[in-house]
């Protein structure tokens, strides 16, 4: 008997569709609020135990959205028990959708934002990219997902596009056009970047033959302080479509080769020997690879040796070079090895007309 009444009282719940959709609506409420215990105690401690920072951060982040849209999709399964009156038919699921894609955009965005700050960050930091470029890479990837959200939504609302689009096209040929070496030196900062060619503090030498340290990286241009301190600011489009020699990479040591020359009748053995002692006296020459002497030619007035070595950073190397030699030219001197200089027999013929 019990049960004929409650499947009476059901039914008349049914027919009545204003009580059917609250019911629906609180169904859902409190399958979102398990939902939410459910975040909250259990995902929340289990990332909390894990060494990884970012389902903290996401966890975080998207614990209201997921709430939220339970409640949402439960509004929409109420808006379909039965019809309501033009507009209100059309017009509520729009609001409810717009509302939850509002919240997964800000979602959305937050999440962004941190990984930018978290990964993009370290790229900056490295000096791998300059403060201008991160900050603009930063913005324009908001600017994109805010605008990728807003399309969503006019298509929610049933807002055409077309004319919007046309009107972009247009106005963004005419923009291209405007600052085309403006977007190629954006576009060529960024393929820098992607590509990691170079980064703030790395020895790099041009095309022309400049050879400076990049000191900054920028939207538009790089720039490098050259041996002379002076400042040689590149066009990025001009950097990204040039051969670039990194001296500083892969690894930041480089290698030097000090010329030098010894008079005919010396002792090989003896010369390369002084050489390589000259190298290990060196505190800023590195022990690996080791130094080595090579001998190069036979030249018309001397016999050319060249010492190899590896000094511990790029903008050593002419300071090294110069030690080096200074340091061979003295122990020579103490090891009675001669360095000769050019000499030329000049014979006079006296020719007398007898």
């Amino acid at each position: 008997m019990d049960f004929i009444a409650f499947n009476e009282y059901f039914s008349l719940l049914k027919e009545n569709t204003i009580i059917a959709r609250f019911g629906i609506i609180f169904v859902y409420a409190v399958l979102a609020k398990a939902v939410d215990i459910i975040i909250d105690r259990v995902l929340s401690r289990v990332a909390a135990k894990t060494k990884i920072g970012f389902d903290d951060k996401l966890i975080k982040y998207l614990h209201v959205p997921i709430c939220w849209t339970v409640l949402g999709f439960g509004v929409l399964h109420a808006l379909t028990v039965g019809t309501l009156n033009d507009p209100w038919q059309i017009i509520l699921p729009q609001i409810v959708k717009s509302v939850l894609l509002v919240l997964w955009l800000v979602a959305a965005i937050r999440i962004f934002n941190w990984m930018v700050e978290h990964y993009m960050s370290r790229a900056h930091e490295k000096g791998k990219i300059g403060k201008d470029l991160f900050m603009l890479l930063k913005n324009v990837l908001r600017i994109v997902a805010v605008i990728a959200g807003l399309l969503w939504l006019l298509s929610i609302w049933q807002i055409s596009l077309t004319p919007l689009f046309a009107s972009a096209g247009i106005a963004g040929i005419a923009v291209a056009l405007a600052a085309k070496d403006t977007l190629a030196n954006f576009f060529g900062g960024i393929s820098i970047f992607m590509d990691n060619t170079y980064k703030v503090g790395e020895y790099i030498i041009l095309d022309s033959g400049e050879r400076g340290e990049v000191v900054e990286i920028g939207i538009r241009s790089t720039r490098i302080k050259t041996r002379d301190d002076v400042i040689v600011t590149i066009p990025n489009s001009i950097l990204a479509n040039s051969k670039i020699v990194n001296e500083s990479a892969p690894i930041p040591r480089f290698r030097i080769r000090v010329p030098v020359g010894v008079a005919y009748g010396s002792s090989l053995e003896k010369v390369e020997e002084v050489l390589l002692a000259v190298a290990a006296a060196n505190e800023n020459i590195e022990k690996y690879p080791e130094p080595r002497v090579r001998l190069r030619a036979f030249g018309d007035s001397s016999v050319n040796f060249e010492l190899l070595c590896w000094v511990k950073d790029p903008r050593e190397k002419g300071l090294q070079i110069h030690n080096l030699l200074k340091a061979a030219y003295e122990a020579f001197g103490e090891q009675s090895i001669n360095i000769p200089f050019p000499q030329r027999d000049v014979h006079i013929i006296n020719s007398s007309s007898g």
